[in-house]
């Protein structure tokens, strides 16, 4: 961590919350959104995007953070987390990576937010890419943990070396009934073990998993989760309302917007290498490696980090 990190925001440090009270609720798109809403109304926007198995509290040390320093900051539950619902019962319970981003597009529209820094870890580094790529007037910079993570069903069924299918075990797990039964009734366990694998050298207490594994609980979880890992393998079908986006996504669209990428450097999850990626980012750009034991959770692991990535950012596009 840099000095100026260190520096980021004492005071903030210093009056950290332990969780987020009074969370907002507002429609949007097919949803009606959980989020978080902290910071100066007239702030520069930061929309803040969780991954799976984990929550809003990915960022519940980043929000003071930038919130002090003027921004405002928004972080939604995804869809089939928290308190965030579908507007319908009849709406499919779609994970696909099309879906997700255009929740991301219809909350800012409901929001009236015309433009915003947009960052993400997990599936939200995937959702804050593809609204860089196929949405850049509605980003004003990027930060995406693990970097360029779009892909396609064509990309998702080729075969990987050993070592590297061995890490996806749990999209193999998921492809079967026993899997979506098991993770239906284990699914506490399974968000713990993966918590495990994917940052072996975070040591987060009971209370801390605890409060983010509450929103697994919701009605439609299983459900989004199940059927993302099966669409990334061609294994469930899509929507035809989101076949445009998704061919525009197989195509692998560069980036023009300012960006930042991260990486951990005891990131157990599967991710793709730095210089793998960095030409896909074709804006200005420049990319992190956080030494010290940080995994796959960057943010909530490393908040002091990924609050300056987004502030640098911001200081890209000016």
């Amino acid at each position: 961590m840099t000095l100026a990190a260190a520096q980021l925001g004492a005071d903030a440090l210093a009056s950290m919350p332990a969780s987020f009270a009074n969370l907002k609720r507002i429609d949007a798109g097919l949803l009606n959104v959980g989020y978080v809403d902290a910071g100066p109304a007239g702030g520069t926007p930061v929309l803040l995007l969780h991954g799976w198995p984990y929550d809003i509290h990915t960022y519940v040390d980043v929000v003071p953070l930038l919130a002090a320093r003027g921004y405002r900051v928004i972080v939604p539950y995804l869809r089939g987390y928290g308190t965030t619902r579908f507007l319908s019962s009849a709406t499919k319970r779609n994970g696909q990576p099309a879906a997700l981003a255009l929740d991301a597009i219809a909350l800012l529209d409901a929001l009236d937010i015309r433009q915003a820094i947009v960052a993400g870890c997990d599936w939200g580094a995937r959702s804050a890419d593809v609204l860089a790529a196929l949405w850049p007037e509605r980003c004003k910079g990027l930060v995406a943990v693990s970097g360029y993570l779009i892909g396609s069903q064509t990309a998702g069924k080729r075969p990987l070396p050993p070592p590297a299918e061995l890490q996806w075990w749990y999209q193999y797990y998921f492809a079967t009934e026993r899997g979506r039964l098991g993770y239906e009734k284990y699914r506490r366990d399974f968000a713990r073990l993966i918590w495990q694998i994917a940052s072996p050298k975070w040591k987060f207490d009971n209370v801390t998993f605890e409060r983010s594994a509450a929103a697994l609980d919701n009605p439609d979880h299983v459900d989004i989760v199940i059927h993302n890992y099966r669409w990334r393998l061609g294994l469930a079908e899509g929507e035809a309302r989101y076949d445009d986006i998704e061919a525009r996504l197989a195509a692998a669209p560069p980036i023009l917007v300012p960006a930042i990428t991260l990486e951990g450097d005891a990131n157990g999850a599967p991710h793709p290498e730095p210089a793998a990626y960095a030409k896909k980012y074709a804006g200005k750009y420049s990319h992190r490696t956080l030494t010290g034991g940080i995994g796959h959770n960057l943010p909530q692991e490393a908040p002091q980090a990924f609050a300056k990535a987004v502030i640098d950012v911001d200081g890209y596009a000016a």
